[in-house]
């Protein structure tokens, strides 16, 4: 008896000592990142969908109850959720996965930030002190992401360091080849004049070389009047664009009016994974993105 105790009580310990890391993922970017990175050895719930507006999410019990459980929670950060993950951290009780601790990740911190406030006034719609944070939507801030995104794992994990670092090694790989072709296939597009709907776009615009020549928001997260498009679409006049874009969740309403009436294309990206039928991986988004992009110039 004292045998088959013994032996249970080492099947329970090894269970333990292999039992997958628990992620809250804020994004599907970053649920879709730490499956490259961690695969079968993590459980990833991820807190919003690709069409919805992640600056508006509800802290519904649901979330609270995943962050309560959860031994690492990865977010883009730069404030991007702070109207809702501050109450689904704190209602969590999970003293882990709280800013600053050993459970908790924030992807802006890997990487450098762009359209940083000189300064800071409320008035001036969505700002983010640290910078925008729709840092996602260039393929090249994954590589820094990644490497400390794995480090975290590794740190949560130490037990499956080497798994870490293997899984690491290989998207690296694979990452830079895409990284690649994706940049041989977008060269058209370099100097490219846009609209944006939103401020979404910054580094997107930066990787590819495109031109923003102007925006459908008045500010940052405010819904453009008809007499704020009538001065946009003024503004075109003096200033041509190709293109207007879109991410997928936002209203097509705006992009579509400027569209018509400056006679360019209205193109919608995905954002996220998930945002299309077609990027159903951070691999998809990217061929997506551009396959969209590209489209939207004929």
């Amino acid at each position: 008896m004292k045998k088959i105790i013994s032996t249970l009580c080492l099947l329970l310990l090894s269970n333990a000592a292999h039992a997958a890391l628990n992620v809250f993922a804020c994004e599907p970017e970053w649920a879709a990142l730490t499956q490259e990175l961690a695969g079968e050895q993590a459980n990833i719930y991820t807190a919003t969908g690709a069409l919805q507006d992640p600056h508006r999410v509800e802290a519904r019990p649901s979330l609270i109850a995943k962050a309560r459980r959860a031994d690492l929670v990865v977010c883009t950060g730069a404030e991007l959720e702070m109207g809702w993950l501050p109450v689904v951290l704190r209602e969590s009780g999970n003293a882990d996965v709280q800013p600053g601790r050993a459970g908790y990740f924030e992807a802006a911190s890997a990487v450098h930030m762009l359209e940083v406030p000189t300064h800071l006034d409320r008035g001036d719609g969505d700002v983010h002190a640290q910078g925008n944070p729709h840092i996602q939507t260039d393929a090249r801030n994954f590589l820094p992401i990644a490497s400390a995104l794995a480090q975290k794992l590794m740190q949560r994990d130490p037990g499956n360091k080497a798994f870490y670092q293997q899984r690491l090694n290989a998207f690296e790989q694979k990452w830079r080849a895409a990284l690649a072709r994706w940049e041989q296939q977008a060269a058209p597009l370099k100097g490219v004049a846009i609209v944006v709907q939103h401020k979404g776009f910054p580094y997107l615009s930066d990787w590819l070389g495109l031109h923003e020549v102007a925006v459908l928001e008045p500010k940052p997260g405010m819904e453009p009047s008809a007499a704020w498009l009538a001065q946009v679409l003024d503004t075109l006049q003096q200033h041509p664009a190709k293109i207007v874009l879109r991410a997928a969740y936002q209203n097509e309403r705006p992009s579509q009016w400027i569209a018509q009436h400056a006679h360019i294309n209205a193109v919608e990206l995905p954002f996220t994974v998930g945002g299309s039928d077609a990027a159903k991986d951070l691999y998809g988004l990217f061929d997506d993105t551009i396959t969209r992009l590209l489209k939207g110039m004929q």
